[in-house]
């Protein structure tokens, strides 16, 4: 007769043998940016299953942010920057929402049901809360707090579908702000330089504090010159568009970095 599992193994959400639920790259880069990437994996821990989902379903914009993590990873190392990636699929929980939050563990996606998150039971939120969702933030946490004495911008990278509801959505990346432009508004301006581009101005999404909870916690509440990146997921499937973007963002970043340097004291708007 197989023995009842401890709570505590029941609980466990991360089978030993499995990634972790964060992952920091370059952690003392010398850079005066910090990039997150709260979307960057479409994986599902082992107990989980697939949480009742076609693999395809999984790897779709749903399930992560396509392209997103190979953009931070190459502007991080044209940077030299820090960068904190999550480590699951954002349908187990959402690691831009507070826990709280209706979409934190989303039962339906862009029309689509999550048979894994229906019902679930407050242990059972329990688990993800704390075996993925707070590893990921206090790792943003304590890189930052190691930052104190520095100068640093936190910059959140996304990618966007190219249309949703049926709309076309005509931006290639769009540039986003909470409370405080000092970051976005030079960034939008460095990257209006290229030809063609259509960048939005808070634009395919703003960041929301009712909604967004990475910006408005690490950001906002540290007084941070922050934005969100997001760049339309057809313009980076591909090794060569990601790589592509990185390099435009680097060149963006460094381009403005002594003009945001220049601001940081100053609060508000701007």
């Amino acid at each position: 007769m197989m023995e009842k599992p401890t709570s505590a193994e029941t609980l466990s959400l991360l089978n030993s043998d499995e990634p972790p639920a964060v992952e920091t790259v370059n952690a003392g880069g010398a850079s005066t940016a910090v990039l997150v990437c709260d979307h960057a994996s479409h994986r599902v821990p082992e107990r989980l299953g697939t949480l009742g989902l076609e693999p395809a379903r999984l790897a779709d914009h749903i399930g992560w942010d396509p392209g997103a993590a190979a953009v931070a990873r190459r502007l991080a190392a044209h940077l030299d920057a820090p960068l904190v990636l999550s480590g699951y699929s954002r349908l187990v929980i959402d690691c831009n929402r507070a826990p709280d939050n209706p979409e934190s563990m989303i039962e339906c996606s862009a029309g689509v049901p999550i048979p894994g998150n229906q019902g679930l039971l407050s242990a059972e939120r329990t688990s993800r809360i704390d075996g993925l969702f707070r590893p990921y933030h206090d790792a943003i946490a304590r890189l930052l707090d190691r930052r104190s004495h520095r100068p640093t911008h936190l910059l959140s990278i996304h990618s966007f579908t190219p249309m949703l509801s049926g709309q076309r959505r005509p931006w290639h990346i769009g540039i986003s702000h909470w409370r405080d432009r000092r970051l976005a508004a030079p960034l939008r301006r460095a990257l209006s330089r290229i030809d063609g581009l259509a960048i939005g101005d808070n634009e395919p999404y703003p960041i929301d504090d009712a909604i967004d909870y990475t910006i408005p916690l690490h950001g906002g509440g540290r007084g941070l010159p922050c934005a969100m990146i997001e760049i339309r997921q057809d313009e980076i499937r591909t090794t060569a568009g990601a790589t592509a973007w990185a390099a435009r963002l680097a060149e963006a970043y460094q381009l403005i970095e002594a003009e945001v340097l220049g601001l940081t004291g100053r609060s508000g708007p701007g």
